[in-house]
């Protein structure tokens, strides 16, 4: 996948993990009266890994909202905030702004003042420096860099805003931008000792080198929870929002159960989706959703959409029963992420199985995969190494070699950028030298070393050696293969390769099923390019009823109950 969100796909991505590095970075109403000053601590992340910390405090006197921080971020970011200070009139209207830190080991200062039509900023950046007095809007958002107390301002701000409505915001220091609020969606997180309601703002900030997605979640006092950059795989998040323990709750069938499934030395946190009215004395069918690479949870939620939880009401319907499940280390899952590579996630998916073929309502022998994304080469893998799984249907899952698809992923964005054609050869220059060194362990003297140490994964090795049509060939089962016309990080032409492997098998014809269905995307919804820079403005989030349609039909025909076999 192209990582990435959303988090979100893009925080799941694959394609860009060189690329996105390098990248240059770019980054209503009042909230509720506060007496005094609220602190919290923001727990940073990069590509699902905690880099840093920032300490960030909101003060309110009678006529001013003061925002103040102190911090440290490792690589890529290598920030240690000292002191980060701006001032705002009670009505957002910004004053002035102060920053000392260290950036990449140097000293970085920067002084600002405000008034409704300028801003003036004097800097001091390794070494330099410079005065600059730019044009800027009356009560614009004031966005530093990498500065994400910053964002409080924003939080508070969204307040007022509907979909479609924008605001400028000031990001230091390129000048002043446009946020336009693409979506409005009301969260319910499921705590330990009870609940909380969260709203997030999915943004598009322009820019002269293309929009830039911002995922912001507000709480009921109009304060910032979290953050997301998916095109940086950057996630700041409150730290009452990083406890195992929480879920979000996207969709709810009548039929859902939490359930914890025993993994090897930890447990996999899931949802059980059963049919209505589903029978206590005879065992049905049974479906495992095996999710895509990186932050994924139970519901595989990106940009939106909910895609297993969709998709398990819709086979739940249809007479299965369906698990689905957070995946290690994220959400109410334990176990570790940082070593796991694709052998291991196929070991959580093998360790659902046997809890599957233990409950008494489950027929042990018509249990199938469905395996999303890179998901796939899990689904693959313990396909091939187990006859107990029964069917396997493989969604927006790609057919080329994990290599080719990161680099084809690469290219697909570098042809969305305005770089110069000498920065873009220098790019895919260091992304084929980062993937030959995470492939063989050698040459990384010539990679920075802030891309080694966010690339340098098990997970990110096994998946760039892996190839889907080699593995095929050690599949028994029936497989379908379902794919968008307009997948653009699959890739929808893939699935010929994926399709004449499963093919050449020595099985019948009937052991594989293709469907390409025309205008839906990655995420398996309508769209009319599929290109990624769409996700924020999709307009639905349910994901093709064609698609559904055939995988339940598919599943039914390849899992017959007792009425049917003879």
């Amino acid at each position: 996948m192209l990582k990435g969100t959303s988090m979100t796909h893009l925080r799941r991505s694959l394609g860009g993990v060189a690329l996105m590095a390098l990248a240059s970075h770019v980054a209503a109403q009042t909230p509720a009266a506060q007496t005094g000053s609220v602190s919290s601590t923001f727990i940073v992340s990069y590509r699902g890994a905690q880099i840093g910390r920032e300490d960030i405090t909101v003060t309110e006197t009678p006529d001013a909202w003061t925002i103040s921080s102190t911090g440290r971020e490792n690589v890529p970011l290598d920030l240690v905030v000292h002191r980060f200070e701006i001032v705002y009139t009670k009505d957002w209207q910004a004053r002035t702004l102060a920053i000392d830190a260290t950036a990449q080991g140097q000293p970085l200062t920067r002084s600002s003042t405000f008034s409704p039509t300028a801003a003036t900023t004097t800097s001091t950046d390794k070494g330099v420096t410079s005065t600059v007095t730019q044009p800027v809007s009356a009560r614009t958002v004031v966005l530093p860099n990498n500065f994400f107390a910053a964002y409080e301002a924003l939080a508070a701000r969204l307040g007022t805003m509907a979909i479609g409505a924008a605001l400028p915001v000031y990001v230091l220091p390129q000048g002043e931008l446009t946020a336009t609020v693409d979506r409005v969606t009301p969260k319910h997180i499921l705590k330990p000792d009870g609940s909380l309601d969260i709203r997030q703002y999915d943004l598009t900030i322009t820019d002269p080198r293309g929009p830039i997605g911002v995922e912001l979640w507000v709480d009921e006092h109009n304060r910032l929870a979290r953050v997301s950059i998916p095109a940086r795989s950057i996630l700041v998040q409150r730290d009452d929002l990083t406890s195992v323990m929480l879920r979000v709750e996207n969709l709810f069938h009548p039929g859902d159960e939490a359930v914890s499934i025993p993994a090897l030395g930890f447990s996999l946190a899931g949802t059980l989706s059963k049919p209505a009215g589903a029978s206590s004395t005879e065992p049905a069918p049974a479906v495992i959703l095996v999710g895509s690479a990186g932050l994924t949870d139970r519901d595989e939620m990106a940009f939106g959409v909910p895609i297993f939880a969709q998709m398990a009401m819709a086979l739940a319907d249809a007479g299965f029963i369906v698990v689905r499940y957070d995946k290690r280390a994220l959400g109410q899952s334990g176990g570790r992420a940082e070593s796991a590579g694709l052998e291991e996630y196929t070991d959580d998916v093998a360790a659902a199985l046997t809890w599957l073929r233990a409950r008494k309502d489950v027929d042990a022998k018509r249990i199938a995969l469905v395996a999303y994304g890179e998901g796939g080469a899990v689904g693959l893998l313990e396909a091939a190494r187990t006859s107990q799984i029964a069917a396997l249907a493989l969604i927006g899952v790609t057919g080329l070699t994990g290599k080719d698809v990161t680099l084809r992923q690469q290219e697909d964005l570098l042809a969305r950028m305005t770089d110069p054609a000498d920065v873009k050869d220098q790019k895919r220059d260091v992304q084929a030298r980062l993937v030959d060194a995470v492939m063989t362990g050698k040459g990384w003297d010539a990679i920075p070393p802030g891309l080694r140490s966010s690339s340098d994964t098990p997970w990110f090795k096994s998946w760039l050696l892996f190839d889907p049509a080699v593995t095929m060939k050690k599949v028994s089962q029936p497989v379908f293969i379902g794919i968008g016309a307009l997948d653009r990080q699959a890739f929808a032409d893939s699935v010929d390769r994926l399709a004449a492997a499963s093919v050449a098998r020595k099985k019948p014809p009937t052991h594989t099923t293709k469907l390409v269905v025309a205008g839906i995307n990655h995420l398996l919804v309508p769209a009319t390019t599929g290109d990624v820079s769409e996700y924020d403005k999709l307009p639905t989030r349910t994901i093709s009823p064609e698609l559904l349609s055939a995988l339940t039909n598919w599943l039914k025909d390849t899992l017959p109950g007792k009425k049917k076999q003879g």
